[in-house]
């Protein structure tokens, strides 16, 4: 069976429309009272990078809500917390400091998305008010904002994203997940008492 693949804009175009006028005109540069609103209720966010060759990469971030730290109407700063240490994000904003932002907050359909560019900060005056849970991060992306606007509610109500009753699934637990997909040398009860009760004390341990 052959493809119908699009070539070009105007091919895109012709096939979707022209933009609709609100959508137009949603996009700002500087932050809103009301984005800072929605930031500081917001506990998750995703992040997503690429590098000089356009690989790319999508990180989720999250910490109690407000973790993100308004600097000023046209800067925010995202702390890091400590991971898995890949750093696949970072390396991608040492090599093209372009970024986009999803910011949820549980429950709403729509979310808010920003556009910008972005630097990595060891250590800032600012960085004493990221504390959480007495771990004070050693690493922060900054981002200078470009393009702020309101995302639209269809996705999140076409998915029932927020709807309890139509969650459910039959994969296995992250442990076999981890054992079936990846070569480690732990046996799957191991990794099942890594992800266990233990994982949560972990959250903010360095």
């Amino acid at each position: 069976m052959s493809w119908a693949e699009i070539g070009s804009e105007a091919e895109l175009r012709e096939l979707l429309g022209e933009v609709m006028p609100r959508a137009a005109t949603k996009e700002r540069v500087r932050l809103h009272e009301r984005d800072r609103q929605w930031l500081a209720a917001s506990p998750f966010c995703l992040i997503a990078t690429s590098d000089e060759q356009g690989a790319c990469d999508v990180s989720p971030k999250g910490d109690p809500a407000g973790f993100v730290h308004v600097l000023d109407d046209a800067t925010i700063a995202i702390p890091d917390r400590p991971g898995n240490r890949r750093a696949d994000g970072f390396i991608n904003i040492l090599r093209n400091p372009h970024v986009g932002l999803i910011f949820l907050i549980p429950g709403r359909n729509e979310t808010l998305r920003i556009n910008g560019r972005a630097r990595l900060v060891r250590d800032a005056p600012f960085f004493d008010e990221l504390i959480v849970k007495g771990h004070r991060p050693h690493l922060a992306i900054v981002v200078e904002i470009e393009q702020i606007f309101f995302h639209c509610a269809k996705a999140f109500m076409r998915s029932s994203l927020w709807k309890p009753e139509t969650w459910g699934d039959d994969l296995p637990s992250h442990a076999r997940l981890t054992k079936e997909t990846q070569k480690v040398e732990e046996s799957v009860e191991e990794l099942e008492t890594y992800y266990g009760a233990t994982y949560a004390k972990k959250l903010y341990a360095s």
